[in-house]
């Protein structure tokens, strides 16, 4: 696994597989990159995807700062290295950063496609109809990261893949609290909470994409289907929107066909 070294000392660990145009997968904060082996599987049939350990998790440098433009500097460094991107997914505070990239330097990133919501401050979102939205949902999930950082990450495992039984979501706990240290995932979710990408998400225009998971395919942390049309149109109107029938990681075929939509 190739690495790069950035000007602060802090290597960051990467990957590409397949062949064709370069496509990266942004990593968020509670995320382990092979969770999405399946998806990239089908990705690599015509695309170069790109995958990395964000700084301070994986075999990244184990050290921060875990700030929201930092992250992005590591981002647009790769794609630099790499020669610039026809896309990237992402979800979480990854979709802010690509969204950010993307405005930033459309020489680099093409398109940025975001699953789940698009880049909004979380009060966007309304906490009857997603969770992220919900002031006191989120700082109570917050504390508990701060108390009971396996037992928060057990709750959201546990709420976003209801098909999971309790080996599956042990084994899911436990990659998750190998992968990203408590003070990296602390860190990020408070430049998440912090973080306001509208204006940036408004000016990509229609390289903006959203994939919306539907009743089956979703989560309550984020809008239903039609709750995120009706966000994203008025927010948004130029962007691009489509809704992903089934899951993402349990049907990857669907998931990498609408990607290629979108490129």
């Amino acid at each position: 696994m190739p690495e790069l070294e950035r000007p602060d000392g802090v290597a960051i660990h990467y990957d590409v597989r397949g062949e064709g145009p370069l496509f990266a997968i942004a990593g968020h904060w509670s995320w382990s990159p092979e969770v999405f082996d399946s998806l990239y599987a089908e990705l690599e049939r015509d695309l170069s995807v790109l995958t990395y350990d964000l700084r301070g998790t994986g075999q990244s440098t184990r050290r921060g700062p875990y700030d929201m433009e930092t992250d992005l500097g590591d981002l647009e460094a790769l794609l630099e290295a790499r020669g610039g991107a026809i896309g990237a997914l992402a979800l979480a505070d990854a979709v802010n950063r690509i969204a950010r990239l993307a405005a930033r330097r459309p020489d680099l990133l093409v398109n940025a496609i975001c699953f789940g919501a698009p880049p909004v401050h979380r009060s966007n979102l309304g906490g009857e109809q997603a969770l992220a939205g919900s002031d006191s949902v989120v700082e109570a999930f917050h504390e508990m990261i701060k108390r009971d950082y396996r037992g928060a990450l057990r709750s959201m495992v546990a709420a976003t893949n209801p098909q999971m039984d309790e080996a599956g979501r042990q084994a899911r706990v436990a990659a998750l609290v190998e992968h990203i240290p408590q003070e990296a995932a602390i860190g990020r979710m408070q430049a998440w909470l912090a973080d306001e990408p509208v204006e940036e998400g408004q000016s990509i225009g229609e390289r903006l994409c959203v994939l919306a998971p539907s009743e089956r395919a979703g989560t309550i942390w984020f809008p239903r289907p039609e709750e995120l049309a009706r966000l994203t149109n008025e927010l948004f109107p130029e962007a691009r929107l489509t809704v992903l029938e089934e899951g993402m990681v349990s049907h990857p075929a669907e998931g990498a066909s609408m990607i290629r939509a979108f490129l």
